[in-house]
């Protein structure tokens, strides 16, 4: 049964549109899911994320969409 207490500590609120975080992880459609679930209940409805190496270590690139212009 999955825990309803997030794993990692997502910096949502500190990112904004256009900028990304890296979290490093093994299970990384878990850890995916659980981050877009976390921008969700903060209403950043254009946040991405997709597994991603970098420096070398698997994880999740979680990033929010650039805002378009018209």
């Amino acid at each position: 049964m999955p825990s309803s207490t997030p794993q990692y500590s997502y910096p949502w609120a500190k990112v904004e549109r256009g900028q990304g975080f890296f979290i490093p992880c093994l299970d990384t459609e878990a850890i995916r899911t659980e981050g877009l679930n976390q921008a969700l209940t903060m209403r950043l409805f254009d946040a991405k994320g997709y597994p991603a190496i970098t420096e070398g270590r698997i994880g999740v690139w979680f990033y929010r969409l650039a805002a378009s212009h018209p």
